[in-house]
């Protein structure tokens, strides 16, 4: 190491300590010094002082990709040359109308419509604003409720936060959101009926239909993390779930909006969760990985028959809502890149395959000390623990793996891209880090 390398790290430390506001992060860990990361290589982060650390959790679930891939980061050299902004209002361009074209092929069950913003809780945002204007759009103002899962999380603005409150999260914040109708969480590894794989019938699904019920003539929307809740500790359900409420809702003409942040891009095996019930939602939202994480751009994808509501003849129902960076071109240029490679290289396939090398391996630490629900969905892997933040310590001193537990819940959320011996790798190490007795 460079003589000079320690000065730097200290230099930026201090800097870091007197200016830098973390996200979702205690004031007490940063006394001590974050690591530093300098640059990214395929799965791995390196920091300032030459260390090598595994990123198992994707940046924040974002670089299904891994980092630094050489196609991604030429296309937005490239871009960076010719066109680095211009506003969507009223103008366009090709990196944008390519990128909504794409996005649209993806779907199935008719045309849609691309409306981006930079990140997810914008584009849930936008999401919950199209519900209540295409009611009003077309004369039933009074369906303006949303019902949602408990625990769920759809980002960190006030809308989102209404619709996805998690009381350690949000709790400085509940006099400010609106009312939101909530039902039971479901979660297979946990299942509160007592119910099997083989005997299930959703039964869970009961707290939502009696929302669903009760609120029919009132609700803009359903709002859902698709097959997994994510920030609520990796809460996986069944498929049967989601099938049973696209049904109600598509029987009441209740908006039904996917929140595909966490699950989208291959994450589960398939290039969206809600892809698992077979079913269209009517709103959908995504990002995160359609750049790979490298630059920030998500969309809200809109059924055509709700867009067409919007029309400004011969009334203005012109939806008045926007980002100053929506559609950014070097963005844009980033998620044509990762969509050409998902194709390329059959991303959610290598993933499918992937995701039954981990279960394999997750389903191994079933029955250790004080581990409870372990679980997997394609390349998602989890357990819950008493243990989970010593488990955490563990991995980053002794093997330099970064993990971050959701409370008592350990995860592995690896790039699409690892191989199957950095599976089997990663959870040996996870396996020898929980404490022999609980």
């Amino acid at each position: 190491m460079s003589n000079d390398i320690p000065h730097r790290i200290h230099k930026y430390l201090q800097l870091d300590r007197n200016s830098l506001w973390h996200p979702y992060t205690k004031h007490s860990s940063i006394a001590s010094g974050l690591p530093i990361i300098a640059r990214g290589k395929g799965p791995y982060l390196y920091g300032m002082d030459g260390r090598r650390y595994l990123d198992a959790v994707s940046s924040w679930w974002a670089c299904g990709l891994g980092h630094g891939n050489p196609r991604i980061v030429k296309a937005i050299v490239k871009q960076a040359g010719i066109l680095q902004h211009s506003i969507l209002g009223n103008l366009s361009h090709p990196r944008a109308i390519e990128l909504a074209s794409r996005i649209v092929a993806l779907f199935a069950g008719g045309p849609r419509r691309v409306l981006f913003a930079s990140d997810g809780a914008s584009a849930v945002e936008a999401a919950l604003k199209v519900a209540l204007q295409y009611w009003h759009n077309i004369g039933m103002p009074e369906r303006r409720r949303f019902a949602s899962l408990q625990e769920a999380y759809h980002g960190d603005t006030l809308g989102a936060v209404s619709v996805g409150y998690i009381r350690g999260f949000h709790k400085p914040f509940r006099s400010s959101l609106f009312k939101v109708d909530r039902a039971e969480s479901p979660c297979c590894a946990a299942c509160v009926h007592g119910k099997k794989p083989e005997t299930c019938s959703a039964e869970c699904f009961n707290s939502m239909r009696r929302i669903i019920m009760r609120r029919r003539h009132e609700l803009a929307a359903v709002i859902i993390e698709p097959l997994c809740q994510g920030a609520a500790g990796m809460r996986i359900y069944s498929p049967k779930y989601l099938r049973k409420l696209a049904s109600l809702c598509r029987k009441h003409d209740i908006l039904l909006i996917a929140d595909e942040f966490a699950v989208g891009m291959g994450r589960t095996g398939r290039m969206f969760a809600f892809q698992h019930a077979g079913i269209a939602p009517d709103i959908v939202c995504v990002g995160k990985g359609l750049s790979a994480g490298y630059l920030p751009i998500s969309a809200t994808v809109v059924k055509k028959r709700i867009y067409d509501s919007f029309s400004d003849q011969p009334v203005d129902r012109t939806f008045y809502h926007g980002h100053t960076f929506a559609g950014n071109p070097i963005a844009c240029s980033a998620a044509i890149e990762t969509l050409s490679i998902y194709e390329r290289e059959d991303i959610v396939g290598r993933a499918a395959r992937l995701g039954e090398t981990l279960k394999a391996e997750m389903d191994r630490l079933t029955g250790l000390p004080g581990v409870s629900g372990v679980r997997s969905l394609g390349m998602i892997g989890a357990f819950d623990t008493p243990d989970a933040g010593r488990i955490r310590d563990t991995l980053l001193a002794r093997n330099r793996i970064l993990l971050r537990p959701l409370g008592n819940t350990v995860y592995l959320m690896l790039p699409l891209t690892v191989t199957t011996g950095l599976i089997r790798s990663t959870v040996r190490a996870l396996r020898e880090a929980i404490p022999a007795s609980a």
